[in-house]
This record gives C-alpha cells, sequence and structure tokens, in this order.
C-alpha cells in the first residue's frame, strides 16, 4: 500500500506534550518530503516519477524535483510556497510551478485539471496545508485529531494506528445496509474517529484545526451540452488520460516475468476502448537493451496467447512494444467485441482460470492469509482472480473501470428528466425496459406493467420531498423491508428510483444494526435537502461506490512495482461526462454508442457493426463455482464470526443462506452481491484483528489490538 501522511500542529491541548510527541513519531520505512513543525511523508512503494516537489520562495524562481530527493532544510518564511503532487500526473514542470504560483492567491481548482490521478498537496507559510480530492473518490484523504493538533493521510488504517482508534461497528453497518447513501455513511471511515474527506473537497489545516470546503462544487458545475460537442470533449478528455499513461510506462521493476504494459480485455467495450486507445500510442524507448530483453522474456510467460490481431498466431515472445490485451476466460472475446484487425500492436492474452483464482478460493483455508487493505470491499473474495489479470497484463495495467457509472444514465435520472419539463424523453429508456421484460416474463407484463411501474414510481420520486424520503427509508429498514433482487428488469429499476436505497447484504444484518442505520437516515432527514436533482445525487454516490471499490482492489490485487490504472476515474474524464445530457445517457444502449463514438473521433472507424451489441456471458459463474468449492470452508468462517460478536448480522439468516449457497444457482446475483458483502467485511475484521494498533508507526507506545466499538 503507498500513502501519504503528516500532520499539523496546533496549540497542545492541557497535558499534551505535544513536542515530546511529535519528536519521537514518525512513519515506518517513510520518505521525507519536508520537515519542520508540520512534516510531510511519503510511505511505501512510489516510482521516482510518482513524487513531484515545487519550491516557490520571496525573490527566486520556482524549483521543481523529481524522484527520491533530500528534504529542502533552508528554513521556510511566511510567504514560502510549497507543492507536492503524488501519483500519475500528465502536468509538466512549468504547468506544475504555474500551478503553484497561481494557487497562493487562492484558486485551486486547476489543480486537479491535469491528466492522471494524483494528490495535491498545497503548503502556505509555515502554518497552513491544503489537501485536495479527486472528483470520484480514488484517491481519498483521511484527517483525524492528534497532539493538539490534525493528522491527515490517504489511507485510514495509519491515523486508526496513530491515534488508536477502535472499529466503528456504526459505520460498517451503514456499508452493509446503504452502501451507496452519504445520509447513512457520513463522513467515516471503519476506523470510529478517522474521518474522510468528501471526493471534490479540500481539507485545510491552519493553526492545527481541519476545514473542509468543496471546490467543485456538483450543483454549480458547467451545465450539460448538446450531444456532438459533449462527446468531442469526452473524446479529448480520455484520450489524453489514457496517452499520458502509455508515454509515461516504466518497464518492469523486478525479475518476475511481467510484460511492460498491460490493459484488460473483459468482454466490456470500455475496456476494449482503452485498449484501442493505448495500442495508438507509441510507447517511451526503454533504457537499455536488457531491460528490452526482460520484456521479451516476459511475454514469453505471461500466459497461454490465444490469438492476436497482427497475425494468426503469435509463435515466441511478443516484440517490447506490443501491449497484453489480456482475458480471464476459456475463449476468446465474442465477435461484437474483437478489436479491428489492424491493430498490430497488441498482443492477445486469454488466461485459463484454475479453480485457485475463483472467488471465495481462500477463506476456507486461511481467512488471514490475504493482504490487508484500509476498509473492506467485495473485492476481497475475488482477489487472486483479478491478481492473475493483472499479472499478466504487465507492471502497468488499463483498466476500463468506472466507465459504467461515469457514462451511463443512473435509473433515478428518469425523475430529473421530469423535474426538467421533458417527459417526451422518457419513452426510449421505458421502452427498452418494457422490451427486456416482454421477452423475459410475457406480453402483459412488457407491455402494461413495466410501463406503469416504472413511470410511477420516475413521478413519485420526482415530487417527494428529501425528508420524506429518508424517513420512509429509515421505516422500511426497521420492518426489514430490503429489496431482495429478484423480479423483472422494469420492476429492478423501479426499485432503484428512490433518494436512498437499501444494499444486497441489508437482508442479512440483525435488527440492532438495521435500527442504528435507520436513526442515521432520520437525523439526516432534519438537515438541509441536497441542491441538486435526486438522479444526479444518486449517480455521484454511485460513482463514489465504485472509485472505492476500484481502490479495495488495488489494495487487495495490485503487486509491487505494479500499477493498475483506471483513466475513467480521472478527474478530466469526470467533468467531461457531466457535459453529456441526460437523455443520451438514458437511451439504451448509450455507453457502447459513446464510446464508438470516442473511438471513432480517435480515427477508429474500423470496428464491427455489432460491435458492443452481442449477448456477454454470465459473470456471475465464476462466483457460483467458488461458493460451491468453499462451501465448507465459508460454513467454518462463519461458526464464530466477528460480526456476530460485533451484533451486524442476523447469524441463523446467514447461516442458512451459506446452506443454500451450497446451491449458488438459488441464489439471484443480487443475493450473490450481498454475501460477497458479508464474507468479505468478516475477512476484513479478522485480518484485521490478527494485527496490533501501531504497526505503521515507530515511537509510539506499544502495539495494542484494535478493538470493537460498542
Amino acid at each position: 500500500m503507498r500513502w501519504l501522511t503528516g500532520w499539523c500542529t496546533g496549540a497542545p491541548s492541557a497535558g499534551t506534550p505535544a513536542h515530546e510527541v511529535l519528536g519521537t513519531v514518525t512513519p515506518i520505512a517513510a520518505r521525507p518530503l519536508w520537515t519542520g513543525p508540520d512534516p510531510l511523508w511519503a510511505v511505501g512503494d512510489w516510482r521516482p516519477g510518482e513524487i513531484r516537489l515545487v519550491t516557490l520562495r520571496p525573490g527566486a524562481a520556482a524549483v521543481v524535483s523529481t524522484g527520491p530527493t533530500t528534504p529542502d532544510q533552508a528554513e521556510d518564511t511566511p510567504a514560502t510556497s510549497r507543492l507536492a503532487v503524488l501519483g500519475h500526473c500528465g502536468a509538466t514542470d512549468a504547468e506544475l510551478a504555474a500551478g503553484l504560483a497561481a494557487a497562493r492567491g487562492g484558486a485551486v481548482r486547476h489543480l486537479t485539471a491535469w491528466p492522471g490521478s494524483y494528490t495535491v498537496v498545497l503548503r502556505s507559510g509555515t502554518r497552513s496545508t491544503l489537501l485536495l480530492t479527486d472528483l470520484a473518490g480514488a484517491r481519498p484523504v483521511f484527517h483525524t485529531p492528534w497532539a493538539g493538533g490534525t493528522a491527515y493521510a490517504t489511507a485510514a488504517l495509519p491515523l486508526a494506528d496513530l491515534v488508536g482508534a477502535p472499529l466503528d461497528t456504526g459505520h460498517l453497518a451503514a456499508r452493509l445496509a446503504c452502501p451507496e447513501s452519504p445520509e447513512a455513511l457520513g463522513t467515516g471511515t471503519p476506523y470510529l474517529g478517522v474521518q474522510q474527506v468528501p471526493p471534490g473537497h479540500l481539507l485545510a489545516v491552519r493553526g492545527g484545526r481541519p476545514y473542509l470546503s468543496g471546490y467543485d462544487d456538483p450543483a454549480g458545475a458547467e451545465q450539460p451540452r448538446d450531444e456532438a460537442p459533449a462527446v468531442r470533449e469526452l473524446t479529448r478528455a480520455l484520450l489524453e488520460s489514457v496517452r499520458s499513461r502509455v508515454r509515461t510506462t516504466a518497464p518492469p521493476l523486478d525479475a518476475a516475468g511481467r510484460a511492460r504494459l498491460g490493459v484488460d480485455l473483459s468482454y466490456g467495450t470500455a475496456s476494449a476502448t482503452v485498449a484501442l486507445l493505448a495500442a495508438a500510442v507509441p510507447l517511451p524507448p526503454l533504457p537499455s537493451a536488457t531491460a528490452a530483453a526482460r520484456v521479451a522474456t516476459a511475454g514469453a510467460r505471461s500466459g497461454a496467447v490465444k490469438g492476436s490481431w497482427a497475425r494468426a498466431a503469435v509463435q515466441g515472445p511478443a516484440a517490447p512494444e506490443q501491449l497484453a490485451a489480456v482475458t480471464l476466460g476459456e475463449t476468446d472475446p465474442p465477435a461484437g467485441l474483437a478489436l479491428a484487425p489492424d491493430t498490430p500492436r497488441l498482443r492477445h492474452t486469454v488466461l485459463d482460470p484454475g479453480p485457485d483464482t475463483l472467488p471465495y478460493a481462500g477463506p476456507g483455508a486461511d481467512p488471514q492469509a490475504g493482504r490487508l487493505t484500509d476498509e473492506p470491499g467485495p473485492e476481497l473474495v475475488a482477489a487472486a482472480r483479478a491478481e492473475a489479470r493483472f499479472d499478466a497484463g504487465g507492471t502497468d495495467h488499463l483498466t476500463g473501470y468506472g466507465a459504467r457509472q461515469v457514462l451511463d444514465g443512473h435509473p433515478a435520472r428518469l425523475a430529473d428528466l421530469i423535474r426538467a419539463g421533458r417527459t417526451r424523453e422518457l419513452l426510449p429508456p421505458v421502452a427498452a425496459l418494457a422490451g427486456a421484460d416482454r421477452a423475459a416474463a410475457g406480453v402483459l407484463t412488457g407491455a402494461l406493467r413495466t410501463p406503469l411501474t416504472v413511470l410511477r414510481a420516475a413521478h413519485r420520486l420526482s415530487r417527494v420531498r428529501y425528508a420524506e424520503a429518508l424517513d420512509e427509508a429509515a421505516a422500511k429498514l426497521t420492518a426489514r423491508h430490503v429489496p431482495d433482487g429478484v423480479g423483472t428488469a422494469g420492476a429492478r429499476s423501479a426499485a432503484d428510483l428512490a433518494w436512498c436505497v437499501p444494499g444486497p447484504a441489508a437482508r442479512w444484518l440483525s435488527d440492532e444494526a438495521l435500527s442504528a442505520v435507520a436513526l442515521r437516515l432520520r437525523l439526516a432527514a432534519r438537515k438541509p435537502a441536497p441542491e441538486e436533482h435526486p438522479g444526479a445525487h444518486r449517480a455521484r454516490h454511485a460513482l463514489y461506490r465504485q472509485a472505492r471499490s476500484f481502490r479495495t482492489l488495488v489494495h487487495a490485487a495490485e503487486q509491487p512495482g505494479q500499477r493498475l490504472h483506471a483513466p475513467f476515474l480521472d478527474n478530466q474524464v469526470v467533468r467531461a461526462a457531466r457535459l453529456l445530457p441526460d437523455d443520451v445517457r438514458l437511451q439504451p444502449g448509450a455507453r457502447h454508442a459513446l464510446l464508438r463514438a470516442v473511438l471513432t473521433g480517435a480515427s477508429r472507424t474500423d470496428l464491427p457493426s455489432d460491435w458492443g451489441r452481442t449477448p456477454r456471458p454470465d459473470r456471475t459463474t465464476p462466483a457460483r463455482a467458488g461458493l460451491r468449492l468453499a462451501a465448507d470452508g465459508l460454513a467454518e468462517l462463519f461458526d464464530a464470526p466477528l460480526l456476530a460478536e460485533a451484533g451486524l448480522i442476523d447469524l441463523t439468516a446467514v447461516r442458512a443462506g451459506l446452506a443454500r449457497s451450497a446451491d449458488p444457482s438459488a441464489l439471484s446475483p443480487f443475493a450473490l452481491a450481498g454475501l460477497a458483502d458479508l464474507v468479505a467485511t468478516e475477512l476484513w475484521l479478522r485480518r484485521v484483528r490478527a494485527r496490533r494498533h501501531g504497526a505503521c508507526w515507530t515511537g509510539l507506545p506499544g502495539p495494542r489490538q484494535p478493538a470493537l466499538s460498542p
């Protein structure tokens, strides 16, 4: 795990020997970026180009440094400014220097407009520090009171270590019951007292005290444009995000035999789009012949190569300039997703997964053997499968994560169209749902019930008061009226037309846990309503959840020296997608059409006519197979679970669900997702319990075991 941490001191509280504590506590294996009373460290596996520092002193030009450097020991004055940019950032040194100069005047939004995914820390003078989050939440910032001031980090676990925070079972209940509801989650974390800065906000620490403010208000963002200019802006943003990564790709950092650059080809148009865009960008030259030889060797070890768009078959190792396009499955992608035949720089690798890469493969053997992530997430149960795919891809691996949440129209946006008086634009999406239900459930359902159900729910959401909606959601939780995920596509869409929707694991929570989450919703109902429409609000928080999931996936599956990239979660891509009109997003097949338009704008006009429209394989198949193999191990895992010790689950109901998982075909995709949430949270709790507080720091009192909060 890579993380950034520091603190800003304030007036020490009574009895707090801040001058003694601050002089002895440091992160383990940390690289100091600047020193002094308010230091900053980078901890973990950072590449040289991922750490860029800019210093501006009175009467001198800005100094930009990259990579491991000796911290500037010169004493800062109130007029000294420092900027740290950590992660993948496509800005030039000149742009960084200009950005720091402009930020001194108080404007900081431009610091988030460069290509890439990165964290920005701005220090003005000697007593003020600003940290900026990204728009999606893939680069979060956390903070907590400590030693009379405020400690901050880009991971929550180190701060919990620092202050000895117990686990917050109330927050864990909210994550399981309403994982996309800010009203239930708030700004908390699984660690009591450690708070998260919301995406699109900045944390300002002055005199040791934290202040939060938004630098990018979604309600006041630029209004959507017409379709053509919006697609042009989306094309420009996505092209620049992919290009900036390909141009800065590093050679292999170890002798494990990984290829240089990989891309997902996971049966989706988003990953295929990223693959084609990456294939059009020339890779930077290798630094030496030795590195080139290591990359060539990597091609021979990365998996069973079943085909290539450069030739009928690949014989021998791949050339260093090729990209490994990785598919995890037993066959090539369907013809409708195949890439164009004249893409010579893509080497297609199809991995034949074994039983050890199936979801749930690890819990029965040793639940504590996996990596400890910053937060729990369902990605933990499929980490081995993701790790196999990413390892075959290369030291840098591009993915399509987040495309659905960034580009698609959330069902709740139907209510936004009604609010805007654009009811005619409801017809295409409702007709698409009716057509799907007509084929699956009969003519009566498709022609009558589905349109009425969806339109009634959309009209209700467009009129209901925010406070009334939250009170109703709280009452449903208390009465255990939670969805089971079964029914027609229209019924599921109608259930999603609400301000707050229970998650798939809510059905297995205890009465006490559901009551605690319901209380959070009732308290939130007494606060001012959001300024944005319900559809935009729900879509934004669905994006936050996906970014959180990607971050957990990175912690669980990324290897040392490896980097996983999600260009769709970059700030500039998220901003460009906001310009898309709602009616364009809500058209049937909108995401595939938008991505095809992006490729056309990037001069890829040779795609198959049915690209993106062929049936996709059942994505729940691996999970169902893994459940069959891990049935005994999962039963043992929930013999005496920590979730039950914390009062979070109805253990009888969970065991009944596990018994049904012996025949996973009896479980709906919704139930499978809820089971993954429960298993992942139990695994995470056991891994947290197996370690001790203070493991990230030196100079703290003796380590202690984290406790579950009352």
